[in-house]
């Protein structure tokens, strides 16, 4: 890709932390971005490092981990496209607690500190927003903790499925007539190691949770594709 030509006030205007400034102050802050690619495997930052900058991934896929002082790798989050990162951290002036790492081919936008706090001393709905970002964030990773801690691991397997659906896609109650199939199909985006890290479980766990709801009719897998016949009676499968 050339990214010469990749419009970045355009893009940001499009993400929902920006969606309300003005051109003007769009290409302040686009002249305090960074548009990086990345080659699957390549480490974007790594634990320790001074962190001036947060990120957005425009395509591909980041992980965010931690490593155990025994080397065992966790993931703590799955960075797709149009997901940010290191917003909070970026004005603790301390540096990455995490590694990021690119997962496929990526291209990550990354937008400076500088020119950030530039706009909140200018605009403070725009530190309002930042807030209301961040806010998100923490509110993400309390239910992440409560997934965990109360949650069995073929709900957090079941909760994942659900929620790689498109958001149009989720069941509910009032979305078709009673009794009628949702068929969907979706796409694992990451290994199934990476994902059973980011659900707490291990691979083996992972792998036979799958099997057990194909073996129930709940899935069909194909390699990393895997169709659901009826999002419905996969969402209240009884645990």
């Amino acid at each position: 890709m050339d990214t010469s030509l990749f419009d970045i006030p355009r893009y940001l205007a499009a993400l929902p932390l920006f969606q309300e400034m003005t051109q003007a102050e769009l290409r302040r802050l686009a002249s305090g971005c960074r548009l990086r690619e990345y080659a699957r495997g390549e480490t974007l930052f790594r634990v320790g490092l001074p962190c001036e900058e947060f990120h957005v991934t425009v395509t591909g896929q980041i992980k965010l981990y931690a490593l155990s002082p025994a080397g065992q790798e966790k993931v703590i989050e799955l960075a797709g496209p149009g997901i940010s990162f290191a917003e909070a951290l970026m004005f603790t002036e301390r540096p990455y607690i995490v590694s990021a790492q690119a997962l496929t081919d990526s291209l990550v936008l990354s937008v400076g500190k500088a020119a950030v706090v530039r706009e909140i001393e200018s605009e403070p709905r725009f530190a309002m927003r930042m807030l209301a970002g961040i806010s998100r964030r923490l509110h993400g990773l309390v239910h992440d903790v409560q997934a965990y801690t109360l949650h069995s691991g073929t709900q957090r397997v079941i909760g994942y499925l659900l929620n790689a659906l498109p958001e149009d896609d989720m069941p509910s109650c009032c979305s078709a007539p009673a009794g009628a199939a949702q068929p969907r199909r979706i796409s694992l985006p990451v290994s199934k190691a990476t994902i059973a890290s980011r659900l707490s479980i291990t691979p083996e766990y992972f792998s036979r949770v799958l099997h057990e709801l194909a073996d129930a009719g709940l899935i069909q897998m194909e390699r990393r594709t895997i169709h659901i016949p009826d999002t419905g009676r996969l969402a209240s499968h009884p645990l």
